[in-house]
Parts: structure tokens; C-alpha cells; sequence
């Protein structure tokens, strides 16, 4: 077993698909397969499920894929490590973060570390916050910054307290709510809402506050962006409970406080062991923004 065995294996688990990960890893899929079939006979167990239509993996697959990404991480670090201790920050940064991120400017940031740190590789995404938190617990993200309700418990990582923020309802111009100065999540029960969907971190934060109060809301439009959000709010569609930092720039529409508000906190996750890359960027972007936790 070595470690291109290793890498095309993870590929194909992780691309569901031994075309895109031959792609992927940059080889023909026929060398990609019998790689991946001489490491299953070394292995004596059967990695991946095929079919016609998808490639899954089998329990043993699974057990296999916790445990090479870290002998790979491992390896791949090796280098990355002895070339920190001599003062060179190298290697891949992969960050991922909500769409709605408003405690820093991420790009800014992420220019500033680029300006410093020209060797280092840096990848971005975005994605809901259980994804993320997930990412980078199985290591397939370095850093992310998402957004949870009051006194969600993260486990598996290392975190830092960006910002708590409260909602606000941003509704039409036209809306018979715009002239308020302030409401309650009473006075929103019968209006049709846009959320993210049901079981996300962005979805519980409102559903946790009208539960609080013993009330039933009416989500009418679940989608899976902030940008949509505003879109089915300005089109006169539905009303939106969004951070009051975002509130703040949005046009053709109104915010307005609520007295009862469903509120968030944004960390910064990373990894338990943190790579070079990722110290280096902690200490470049967070470092001073906020207290340890």
C-alpha cells in the first residue's frame, strides 16, 4: 500500500465516481481503477460498491477513509512543517464559510494573507454551517466561519467567538409592517416567510425563538442562500429575518428590530492540529479581532 494507492482511493470516495476522480487526481481511469483494485486486494476487503450509476462505499471503505485522510494529511504535512521551523509558511489553505458572513471581510483578509504568504495555495467555498463544521472535523477544510444558535456545542474542533448578533425582519416598502419601529415575533406569525431549509443551523436560530415564545410560523419559501433571501423579500413575496448587519445595506426594502429577535454566533472552527498555513492565517486575520475563547 502507498500513498497514490491511498490518494486515488479518497478521490473516488470522495468524487463518488472513478471518472472524476481519475480527473481529478490527473490519470487515466484505467490506472486509477487498477490501483484501487490492487490496494482492495492488499487490504483483502472490498473499498466501493459499483454500479452502474454511482460507486458507494462498503463498512470497510468507511473505516478506510477515516483513517488514510489522516495518514495523508500526515504525509503531506511532513514538508510543509520542516519548511515552517525554517520560516517558510507553505502549502494548501482550504476555508469555507457561510454565505451570510458579515464579522469580517473575509477577501480582504484572504488578500492580506495572499500579499504575506505567496506560496501557500489557498481554496474557498461556501456552504451551510453543519456542512462546514463537519468539513473540518473530517479534515477536508482548515478553517471555516459559521453561524449557530446561542448555545450550540461544537465538538472536534477549536473555535473563537467572532460575534453575537441579532435579527432582524426586513420586509417590502409596501409592506404594512414598514412603518413600525418595532414588532414582535407575535405580529409575524401570519406573514409568509423566507428561511433556509428545515434542520439547518440558519433555520433553527428562528424556529428555537418562535418555539420560545409558543408559536406557530409559516415558512413558505426555503432556500439555501442569503443572496434568495433577499430576493423573495424585495419581490414582496415573504418577509426575512436576517442578521442586522446585513439588514444594513439592503436596498428597497425595510429593517426593523424585534423585541423578541432569534439571535446567532459566528465562529472561526479549525482543526486540532492545524497546519502551518492555517496558524500562519489565524495570526494574520483573527489574531487581535477577538478574545480567545
Amino acid at each position: 500500500m502507498n500513498l497514490k494507492q491511498m490518494e486515488y482511493a479518497l478521490a473516488v470516495a470522495e468524487e463518488g465516481s472513478f471518472t472524476l476522480a481519475a480527473e481529478r487526481c490527473h490519470t487515466v481511469q484505467s490506472a486509477l481503477s487498477h490501483q484501487v483494485a490492487r490496494l482492495e486486494g492488499q487490504l483483502g476487503a472490498k473499498l466501493f460498491e459499483r454500479t452502474s450509476r454511482r460507486v458507494s462505499l462498503t463498512p470497510a471503505g468507511e473505516a478506510f477513509v477515516r483513517s488514510a485522510r489522516i495518514a495523508l494529511d500526515a504525509a503531506q504535512r511532513v514538508a510543509h512543517d520542516v519548511a515552517a521551523a525554517c520560516g517558510e509558511v507553505r502549502g494548501a489553505l482550504s476555508i469555507g464559510t457561510i454565505s451570510s458572513l458579515t464579522s469580517l471581510d473575509l477577501v480582504e483578509c484572504l488578500g492580506q494573507f495572499h500579499q504575506r504568504f505567496d506560496q501557500v495555495d489557498i481554496r474557498l467555498r461556501v456552504a451551510q454551517s453543519e456542512t462546514l463544521l463537519d468539513d473540518v472535523r473530517q479534515r477536508r477544510l482548515d478553517i471555516a466561519f459559521v453561524g449557530f444558535w446561542p448555545g450550540v456545542r461544537l465538538e472536534g474542533v477549536q473555535w473563537r467567538l467572532l460575534a453575537e448578533e441579532e435579527l432582524v425582519v426586513v420586509v417590502p416598502q409596501s409592506h404594512h409592517l414598514a412603518k413600525s419601529t418595532l414588532v414582535s415575533l407575535t405580529d409575524l406569525v401570519e406573514e409568509p416567510l423566507v428561511d433556509f431549509p428545515s434542520g439547518t443551523s440558519a433555520r433553527r436560530q428562528t424556529d428555537e425563538a418562535f418555539m420560545a415564545q409558543r408559536l406557530h410560523h409559516r415558512v413558505q419559501f426555503e432556500v439555501d442562500s442569503m443572496d434568495l433571501v433577499k430576493k423573495f423579500v424585495r419581490r414582496g413575496l415573504a418577509i426575512g429575518l436576517v442578521p442586522a448587519t446585513i439588514a444594513q445595506g439592503l436596498r428597497e426594502m425595510v429593517a426593523i428590530p424585534v423585541s423578541d429577535a432569534p439571535g446567532r454566533c459566528v465562529y472561526a472552527l479549525w482543526s486540532t492540529s492545524p497546519t502551518p498555513a492555517a496558524e500562519a492565517f489565524m495570526a494574520c486575520s483573527l489574531d487581535g479581532f477577538c478574545s480567545s475563547r
